[in-house]
Protein backbone atom coordinates (compact mmCIF):
# COMPACT_ATOMS: atom_id res chain seq x y z
CA UNK A 1 0.00 0.00 0.00
CA UNK A 2 2.66 2.45 0.72
CA UNK A 3 4.39 1.75 -2.54
CA UNK A 4 1.39 2.24 -4.06
CA UNK A 5 0.67 5.68 -2.37
CA UNK A 6 4.09 6.92 -3.14
CA UNK A 7 3.50 5.66 -7.23
CA UNK A 8 0.31 7.67 -7.17
CA UNK A 9 2.12 10.81 -5.38
CA UNK A 10 4.86 10.87 -7.91
CA UNK A 11 2.47 10.28 -10.67
CA UNK A 12 -0.25 12.79 -10.06
CA UNK A 13 -0.01 14.52 -6.85
CA UNK A 14 1.30 18.27 -7.57
CA UNK A 15 2.06 17.29 -11.26
CA UNK A 16 0.75 18.36 -14.70
CA UNK A 17 -0.91 15.02 -15.63
CA UNK A 18 -2.70 15.11 -12.41
CA UNK A 19 -4.13 18.61 -13.18
CA UNK A 20 -5.28 17.57 -16.48
CA UNK A 21 -6.84 13.99 -15.12
CA UNK A 22 -9.17 16.26 -12.42
CA UNK A 23 -9.67 18.45 -15.12
CA UNK A 24 -11.37 16.12 -17.29
CA UNK A 25 -12.75 14.67 -14.25
CA UNK A 26 -14.66 17.85 -13.54
CA UNK A 27 -15.73 18.11 -17.34
CA UNK A 28 -16.99 14.27 -17.14
CA UNK A 29 -19.15 14.74 -13.57
CA UNK A 30 -20.40 18.58 -14.86
CA UNK A 31 -22.27 16.90 -17.66
CA UNK A 32 -22.80 13.93 -15.97
CA UNK A 33 -25.11 15.52 -13.49
CA UNK A 34 -26.27 18.25 -16.06
CA UNK A 35 -26.22 16.97 -19.10
CA UNK A 36 -29.89 17.31 -19.90
CA UNK A 37 -30.04 21.02 -19.51
CA UNK A 38 -26.24 21.38 -21.13
CA UNK A 39 -28.27 19.83 -24.63
CA UNK A 40 -28.99 23.64 -26.43
CA UNK A 41 -25.26 24.50 -25.11
CA UNK A 42 -23.87 20.98 -26.78
CA UNK A 43 -26.31 21.29 -30.04
CA UNK A 44 -24.26 25.23 -29.89
CA UNK A 45 -20.53 24.20 -29.60
CA UNK A 46 -21.20 21.20 -32.51
CA UNK A 47 -22.52 23.80 -34.69
CA UNK A 48 -20.31 26.22 -33.80
CA UNK A 49 -17.05 23.91 -34.47
CA UNK A 50 -18.80 23.13 -37.87
CA UNK A 51 -18.76 26.87 -39.06
CA UNK A 52 -15.52 27.78 -37.42
CA UNK A 53 -13.48 26.07 -40.21
CA UNK A 54 -15.57 28.38 -43.08
CA UNK A 55 -14.85 31.26 -40.93
CA UNK A 56 -11.08 30.43 -40.92
CA UNK A 57 -11.15 29.71 -44.32
CA UNK A 58 -13.33 33.41 -45.61
CA UNK A 59 -10.41 35.07 -42.88
CA UNK A 60 -7.55 32.93 -44.93
CA UNK A 61 -9.02 35.25 -47.82
CA UNK A 62 -8.50 38.38 -46.14
CA UNK A 63 -12.16 38.54 -44.52
CA UNK A 64 -12.63 40.76 -41.13
CA UNK A 65 -12.92 38.02 -38.22
CA UNK A 66 -16.21 39.75 -37.48
CA UNK A 67 -17.17 40.17 -41.42
CA UNK A 68 -16.40 36.53 -41.48
CA UNK A 69 -18.40 35.40 -38.52
CA UNK A 70 -21.50 37.17 -39.37
CA UNK A 71 -21.58 35.42 -43.25
CA UNK A 72 -21.26 32.47 -41.75
CA UNK A 73 -24.12 32.87 -39.27
CA UNK A 74 -26.42 33.93 -42.00
CA UNK A 75 -25.27 30.93 -44.09
CA UNK A 76 -26.26 28.85 -41.26
CA UNK A 77 -29.72 30.42 -40.80
CA UNK A 78 -30.70 30.39 -43.75
CA UNK A 79 -29.91 26.70 -44.33
CA UNK A 80 -32.01 26.21 -41.16
CA UNK A 81 -34.92 28.24 -42.36
CA UNK A 82 -34.53 26.23 -45.26
CA UNK A 83 -34.38 22.49 -43.64
CA UNK A 84 -37.38 24.01 -41.42
CA UNK A 85 -39.78 25.64 -44.10
CA UNK A 86 -38.95 22.42 -46.78
CA UNK A 87 -37.09 19.38 -45.81
CA UNK A 88 -38.49 19.08 -42.04
CA UNK A 89 -42.22 19.31 -43.36
CA UNK A 90 -41.71 16.88 -45.79
CA UNK A 91 -40.47 13.72 -43.73
CA UNK A 92 -42.87 14.72 -41.45
CA UNK A 93 -45.38 13.76 -43.80
CA UNK A 94 -43.51 10.61 -45.05
CA UNK A 95 -43.29 9.61 -41.82
CA UNK A 96 -47.12 9.84 -40.82
CA UNK A 97 -47.76 8.04 -44.13
CA UNK A 98 -45.64 5.36 -43.01
CA UNK A 99 -47.45 4.73 -39.66
CA UNK A 100 -50.79 4.96 -41.28
CA UNK A 101 -49.63 2.12 -43.77
CA UNK A 102 -47.88 0.25 -41.10
CA UNK A 103 -50.98 -2.09 -39.92
CA UNK A 104 -50.84 -3.08 -43.87
CA UNK A 105 -47.12 -3.62 -44.38
CA UNK A 106 -47.27 -5.59 -40.46
CA UNK A 107 -50.02 -8.12 -42.69
CA UNK A 108 -47.65 -8.21 -45.26
CA UNK A 109 -44.52 -9.78 -43.45
CA UNK A 110 -47.04 -12.27 -41.93
CA UNK A 111 -48.23 -13.44 -44.93
CA UNK A 112 -44.86 -13.91 -46.57
CA UNK A 113 -43.51 -15.32 -42.92
CA UNK A 114 -46.33 -18.26 -43.26
CA UNK A 115 -46.29 -18.69 -46.68
CA UNK A 116 -41.88 -19.53 -46.05
CA UNK A 117 -43.65 -21.78 -43.53
CA UNK A 118 -45.33 -23.67 -45.73
CA UNK A 119 -42.88 -23.75 -48.34
CA UNK A 120 -40.00 -25.18 -45.98
CA UNK A 121 -41.59 -27.04 -43.11
CA UNK A 122 -38.43 -28.71 -42.17
CA UNK A 123 -37.05 -25.80 -41.58
CA UNK A 124 -39.52 -23.39 -40.03
CA UNK A 125 -42.62 -24.34 -38.16
CA UNK A 126 -46.23 -23.54 -38.09
CA UNK A 127 -46.18 -23.12 -34.55
CA UNK A 128 -42.65 -20.73 -34.24
CA UNK A 129 -44.49 -18.82 -37.06
CA UNK A 130 -47.40 -18.21 -34.89
CA UNK A 131 -45.42 -17.28 -31.46
CA UNK A 132 -43.61 -15.16 -33.86
CA UNK A 133 -46.30 -12.99 -34.94
CA UNK A 134 -47.86 -13.14 -31.74
CA UNK A 135 -45.03 -11.51 -30.19
CA UNK A 136 -44.61 -9.08 -33.24
CA UNK A 137 -48.10 -7.81 -32.76
CA UNK A 138 -47.79 -6.93 -28.82
CA UNK A 139 -44.66 -5.50 -29.77
CA UNK A 140 -46.34 -3.33 -32.46
CA UNK A 141 -48.95 -2.60 -30.20
CA UNK A 142 -46.01 -1.17 -27.61
CA UNK A 143 -44.44 0.81 -30.29
CA UNK A 144 -48.08 2.44 -30.93
CA UNK A 145 -48.20 3.24 -27.40
CA UNK A 146 -44.21 4.75 -27.13
CA UNK A 147 -45.17 6.56 -30.75
CA UNK A 148 -48.55 7.85 -28.99
CA UNK A 149 -46.86 9.11 -26.16
CA UNK A 150 -44.37 10.89 -28.06
CA UNK A 151 -46.79 12.75 -30.01
CA UNK A 152 -48.20 13.87 -26.69
CA UNK A 153 -45.06 14.74 -25.47
CA UNK A 154 -44.25 16.54 -28.30
CA UNK A 155 -47.12 18.80 -28.72
CA UNK A 156 -46.67 19.68 -25.04
CA UNK A 157 -43.40 20.46 -25.44
CA UNK A 158 -43.19 22.74 -28.36
CA UNK A 159 -42.67 25.48 -26.28
CA UNK A 160 -39.66 24.13 -25.35
CA UNK A 161 -39.00 23.23 -29.15
CA UNK A 162 -39.46 26.91 -29.92
CA UNK A 163 -37.13 28.40 -27.32
CA UNK A 164 -34.49 25.96 -28.61
CA UNK A 165 -34.97 27.17 -32.34
CA UNK A 166 -34.01 30.61 -30.61
CA UNK A 167 -31.54 29.98 -27.92
CA UNK A 168 -29.01 27.52 -29.92
CA UNK A 169 -28.65 30.23 -33.26
CA UNK A 170 -28.01 33.01 -30.42
CA UNK A 171 -25.19 30.84 -28.72
CA UNK A 172 -23.53 29.55 -31.89
CA UNK A 173 -23.45 33.19 -33.01
CA UNK A 174 -22.01 34.45 -29.44
CA UNK A 175 -19.36 31.13 -29.37
CA UNK A 176 -18.51 31.93 -32.97
CA UNK A 177 -18.12 35.84 -32.31
CA UNK A 178 -16.59 36.05 -28.49
CA UNK A 179 -14.50 32.52 -29.16
CA UNK A 180 -11.48 33.69 -28.03
CA UNK A 181 -12.44 35.94 -25.09
CA UNK A 182 -14.29 32.72 -24.11
CA UNK A 183 -11.37 30.84 -23.93
CA UNK A 184 -9.05 33.19 -22.37
CA UNK A 185 -11.81 33.22 -19.78
CA UNK A 186 -11.46 29.25 -18.93
CA UNK A 187 -7.68 29.41 -19.11
CA UNK A 188 -8.30 31.50 -16.16
CA UNK A 189 -9.62 28.22 -14.05
CA UNK A 190 -6.35 26.73 -15.22
CA UNK A 191 -3.35 26.00 -13.10
CA UNK A 192 -0.48 28.56 -14.17
CA UNK A 193 1.29 25.00 -15.06
CA UNK A 194 -0.51 23.68 -18.09
CA UNK A 195 2.21 22.52 -20.74
CA UNK A 196 0.90 19.43 -20.91
CA UNK A 197 -2.68 20.30 -20.88
CA UNK A 198 -2.32 22.55 -23.71
CA UNK A 199 -0.33 20.04 -25.63
CA UNK A 200 -3.35 17.71 -24.67
CA UNK A 201 -5.70 20.08 -25.64
CA UNK A 202 -4.31 21.61 -28.82
CA UNK A 203 -4.36 17.41 -30.26
CA UNK A 204 -8.15 17.44 -28.99
CA UNK A 205 -9.41 20.20 -30.32
CA UNK A 206 -8.33 19.91 -33.84
CA UNK A 207 -9.20 16.34 -34.10
CA UNK A 208 -12.96 16.98 -32.77
CA UNK A 209 -12.88 20.15 -34.86
CA UNK A 210 -12.03 17.84 -38.27
CA UNK A 211 -14.04 14.99 -36.45
CA UNK A 212 -17.14 16.73 -36.50
CA UNK A 213 -16.84 19.30 -39.51
CA UNK A 214 -15.76 15.97 -41.44
CA UNK A 215 -18.97 13.73 -40.22
CA UNK A 216 -21.42 16.45 -40.67
CA UNK A 217 -20.48 16.85 -44.01
CA UNK A 218 -20.71 12.79 -44.39
CA UNK A 219 -24.29 12.75 -43.21
CA UNK A 220 -24.98 15.53 -45.61
CA UNK A 221 -23.03 13.85 -49.07
CA UNK A 222 -24.73 10.19 -47.90
CA UNK A 223 -28.30 11.70 -47.04
CA UNK A 224 -28.43 13.31 -50.26
CA UNK A 225 -26.81 10.31 -52.64
CA UNK A 226 -28.96 7.60 -50.98
CA UNK A 227 -32.33 9.97 -51.31
CA UNK A 228 -31.42 10.40 -55.12
CA UNK A 229 -30.91 7.25 -55.84
CA UNK A 230 -34.24 6.16 -54.04
CA UNK A 231 -36.05 8.66 -56.07
CA UNK A 232 -34.56 7.74 -58.84
CA UNK A 233 -35.80 3.89 -58.83
CA UNK A 234 -39.20 5.26 -56.92
CA UNK A 235 -38.61 3.79 -53.69
CA UNK A 236 -41.75 4.90 -51.21
CA UNK A 237 -40.46 7.10 -48.24
CA UNK A 238 -37.26 7.94 -50.37
CA UNK A 239 -36.60 11.32 -48.52
CA UNK A 240 -37.58 9.59 -44.82
CA UNK A 241 -35.04 6.65 -45.52
CA UNK A 242 -32.63 8.68 -47.13
CA UNK A 243 -32.57 10.65 -44.10
CA UNK A 244 -32.24 7.71 -41.97
CA UNK A 245 -29.48 6.33 -44.46
CA UNK A 246 -27.33 9.75 -43.68
CA UNK A 247 -28.27 9.76 -39.85
CA UNK A 248 -26.59 6.19 -39.74
CA UNK A 249 -23.07 6.68 -40.69
CA UNK A 250 -23.16 8.51 -36.88
CA UNK A 251 -22.61 5.03 -35.58
CA UNK A 252 -20.04 3.38 -37.48
CA UNK A 253 -20.49 -0.60 -38.15
CA UNK A 254 -23.60 -0.12 -36.47
CA UNK A 255 -25.44 2.29 -38.12
CA UNK A 256 -25.51 1.13 -41.25
CA UNK A 257 -26.70 -2.60 -40.36
CA UNK A 258 -29.50 -1.12 -38.36
CA UNK A 259 -31.01 1.11 -41.02
CA UNK A 260 -30.48 -1.69 -43.92
CA UNK A 261 -33.33 -3.53 -42.16
CA UNK A 262 -36.59 -0.74 -42.92
CA UNK A 263 -34.90 -0.02 -46.61
CA UNK A 264 -34.81 -3.70 -47.63
CA UNK A 265 -38.06 -4.34 -46.12
CA UNK A 266 -39.74 -1.37 -47.58
CA UNK A 267 -38.43 -1.99 -51.13
CA UNK A 268 -39.77 -5.55 -50.53
CA UNK A 269 -43.13 -4.76 -49.96
CA UNK A 270 -43.01 -2.24 -52.31
CA UNK A 271 -41.76 -4.43 -55.02
CA UNK A 272 -41.39 -8.53 -54.25
CA UNK A 273 -38.51 -10.19 -55.53
CA UNK A 274 -38.58 -8.42 -58.64
CA UNK A 275 -36.26 -5.86 -60.43
CA UNK A 276 -36.39 -3.06 -59.02
CA UNK A 277 -36.17 -4.59 -55.78
CA UNK A 278 -32.52 -6.34 -57.06
CA UNK A 279 -31.65 -3.01 -58.24
CA UNK A 280 -32.35 -1.29 -55.40
CA UNK A 281 -30.08 -3.92 -53.07
CA UNK A 282 -27.24 -2.99 -55.50
CA UNK A 283 -26.83 0.67 -55.40
CA UNK A 284 -27.55 0.56 -51.43
CA UNK A 285 -24.63 -2.06 -51.36
CA UNK A 286 -22.50 0.33 -53.41
CA UNK A 287 -23.24 3.39 -51.37
CA UNK A 288 -21.91 1.95 -48.64
CA UNK A 289 -19.25 0.29 -50.32
CA UNK A 290 -18.05 4.12 -51.42
CA UNK A 291 -18.87 5.81 -48.35
CA UNK A 292 -17.09 3.30 -46.14
CA UNK A 293 -13.75 2.43 -48.32
CA UNK A 294 -13.74 5.59 -50.42
CA UNK A 295 -15.29 8.69 -48.73
CA UNK A 296 -14.70 8.24 -45.07
CA UNK A 297 -10.77 7.77 -45.52
CA UNK A 298 -11.26 10.69 -47.68
CA UNK A 299 -12.76 12.78 -45.16
CA UNK A 300 -11.58 11.79 -42.18
CA UNK A 301 -7.63 10.84 -43.86
CA UNK A 302 -5.29 10.93 -41.16
CA UNK A 303 -7.33 13.06 -38.35
CA UNK A 304 -8.71 9.80 -36.02
CA UNK A 305 -6.47 6.83 -36.13
CA UNK A 306 -8.35 4.56 -33.94
CA UNK A 307 -8.70 0.56 -34.13
CA UNK A 308 -12.29 -0.83 -35.22
CA UNK A 309 -12.36 -2.68 -32.21
CA UNK A 310 -11.32 0.69 -30.48
CA UNK A 311 -14.37 2.50 -31.95
CA UNK A 312 -16.96 -0.04 -31.21
CA UNK A 313 -15.94 -0.29 -27.45
CA UNK A 314 -16.17 3.27 -27.20
CA UNK A 315 -19.38 3.55 -28.87
CA UNK A 316 -20.84 1.11 -26.37
CA UNK A 317 -19.39 2.70 -23.41
CA UNK A 318 -20.04 6.26 -24.06
CA UNK A 319 -23.20 6.00 -25.54
CA UNK A 320 -24.41 3.81 -22.45
CA UNK A 321 -22.94 7.35 -20.23
CA UNK A 322 -24.47 9.88 -22.55
CA UNK A 323 -26.76 8.59 -24.91
CA UNK A 324 -26.64 10.03 -28.11
CA UNK A 325 -24.15 12.63 -27.73
CA UNK A 326 -21.76 10.12 -26.17
CA UNK A 327 -22.49 8.03 -29.78
CA UNK A 328 -22.02 10.92 -31.64
CA UNK A 329 -18.38 11.90 -29.50
CA UNK A 330 -17.30 8.49 -29.28
CA UNK A 331 -14.72 8.45 -31.40
CA UNK A 332 -13.41 11.94 -30.93
CA UNK A 333 -13.34 10.70 -26.52
CA UNK A 334 -11.43 7.78 -27.10
CA UNK A 335 -8.76 9.75 -29.17
CA UNK A 336 -8.69 12.03 -25.50
CA UNK A 337 -8.12 9.09 -23.84
CA UNK A 338 -5.64 7.83 -26.12
CA UNK A 339 -4.22 11.11 -26.30
CA UNK A 340 -4.32 10.93 -22.02
CA UNK A 341 -2.63 7.71 -22.49
CA UNK A 342 0.39 8.78 -24.60
CA UNK A 343 0.95 11.59 -22.22
CA UNK A 344 1.12 9.58 -19.25
CA UNK A 345 3.42 7.47 -21.30
CA UNK A 346 5.85 10.37 -21.94
CA UNK A 347 5.33 12.37 -18.95
CA UNK A 348 5.01 10.18 -16.06
CA UNK A 349 8.33 9.03 -15.96
CA UNK A 350 8.14 6.18 -17.78
CA UNK A 351 9.67 5.32 -21.73
CA UNK A 352 8.32 7.69 -23.85
CA UNK A 353 6.41 5.51 -25.94
CA UNK A 354 3.01 6.02 -28.36
CA UNK A 355 -0.16 3.67 -28.59
CA UNK A 356 -0.36 1.47 -31.64
CA UNK A 357 -3.26 2.74 -34.08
Amino acid sequence: MQALTQWFQRRFIGTELGSLVLILLVIILLFWWLGKFLAPVLISIVIAYLLDGLVRKLQRWKFPYFLAVNLVFLLFLGSLILGLLVLLPLIWDQSANLLNELPVKVKQIEVFVTDLAQRYPSYISKAEIQKWIASFQSDFARVGKVALTISISTISNVVMLVIYLVLVPLMVYFFMKDRDAILRWLTLFLPKKRQLTNEVWQEVNQQIGNYIRAKILEIIIVAIAATIAFLFLGLNYAVLLGFLVGLSVLIPYVGVIIVTVPVVVVGYLQWGFHADFVYLVIVYSVLMIVDGNILTPLLFSETLKLHPAAVIIAILIFGNLWGFWGIFFAIPLASVCKALMNAWLQHGNLPAAKLPS
